[in-house]
């Protein structure tokens, strides 16, 4: 049986006990068709830690609003942990929902996430924001990242106006700066982004500057041997909510024209389902020869898609736009000169 729902009328301060109400009353196999003018993972992954009972749900659309999904009920979990597969939403309201779903739980409450790619960032993130009391431990590996996430304990995070915090000294050095500027990307305009190292990190600033210009105000609140604290603040031109920051993916060093490239194929991936497309343009960029690229088809702006390649592919990697339009966007992607070999190529991790 499948039941519409539309919750965008339904006053805030009751939206989770009457959606966990209809859930209650439903059979195993039963679907929901949900409207929604925000997600509702948070409500979903508490409704499978309070009522012991697994859901799947899958969005119609990453970008589409009001947000559209189908929610099918499943079988008691038995005390296992609840499963939130954030492979079809946009990388910034992957963000905003897991850490919203952290923030609720209580001590020895956790879930599972599932991902395309490793998301070993939310784990500095969630570290930073709440301490010592974040668990994380890999079930699976591969095409398919399964993660168990939990809270051991009270959070010590503090109750301060800031979007994310980063405790850099935490991070690996290679996984520093290509986690900051993915995450930077995604807060929204006049968001604050916290970090916190053992000194002021003066190269990072220097990036920032060079990729943002002057959209970005940049405060040391805290300086103390061993730990200095810089705040972040995006400004109005610093770029959207979409994953991108300004004019990165159009002006990074690695972004070329077409004279170094020879195009091979065109390679659309609208019709692919969002969890897939990730994997359909790296297996494409993995076959690419030194000098050929092909033009990515895509029906929203790939930039999230940018950092990933910036942080894994190395300096051999190229990005370039030709077209930006609603519901079509083509980018050149390739390799040009450039060793694959070189020191530090490929070494970090996948932005989350």
């Amino acid at each position: 049986m499948t039941t519409d729902v539309d919750v965008r009328d339904w006053p805030e301060t009751e939206r989770r006990e009457r959606l966990f109400d209809r859930l209650e009353r439903a059979d195993s196999g039963d679907e929901f068709e949900i409207v929604a003018d925000r997600d509702v993972d948070p409500h979903l992954v508490r409704y499978q830690i309070d009522c012991d009972r697994a859901l799947d749900w899958e969005y119609a659309d990453p970008d589409a609003e009001p947000r559209e999904l189908r929610v099918t009920v499943g079988e008691s979990l038995d005390g296992t942990l609840g499963t939130i597969d954030v492979r079809d939403l946009k990388p910034q309201r992957r963000h905003e929902a897991l850490l919203g779903i952290f923030d609720e739980l209580g001590a020895d409450e956790g879930f599972v996430l599932v991902n395309d790619h490793d998301p070993k960032p939310l784990y500095h993130e969630l570290r930073s924001m709440h301490g010592d009391v974040v668990d994380w431990e890999y079930a699976s590996q591969g095409s398919e990242w399964r993660v168990e996430v939990a809270k051991t304990g009270e959070s010590d995070a503090a109750d301060e106006d800031v979007v994310t915090r980063y405790d850099v000294r935490d991070i690996p050095k290679p996984e520093r700066h290509p986690t900051i500027h993915h995450r930077y990307g995604m807060i929204p305009e006049g968001g604050t982004m916290e970090l916190i190292a053992p000194h002021e990190p003066r190269p990072l600033h220097q990036e920032f500057r060079q990729r943002y210009g002057d959209s970005f105000t940049w405060e040391v609140v805290e300086s103390e041997p061993g730990r200095c604290r810089v705040q972040v603040t995006k400004g109005e031109d610093a770029g959207g909510d979409d994953g991108s920051s300004g004019t990165d993916a159009d002006a990074a060093p690695s972004s070329a024209g077409d004279d170094e490239i020879e195009i091979t194929e065109e390679l659309d991936v609208r019709d692919l389902p969002p969890a897939q497309r990730h994997e359909r343009i790296f297996d494409a960029y993995d076959e690419l020869a030194t000098g050929e690229g092909f033009v990515l088809v895509n029906d929203h702006d790939p930039k999230p898609l940018y950092h990933q390649f910036e942080a894994e592919a190395g300096p051999e990697f190229r990005w370039a736009y030709r077209q930006k339009a609603p519901g079509e966007f083509r980018v050149v992607i390739g390799k040009a000169e450039g060793s694959a070999d070189s020191p530090g190529a490929g070494e970090t991790e996948a932005p989350f």
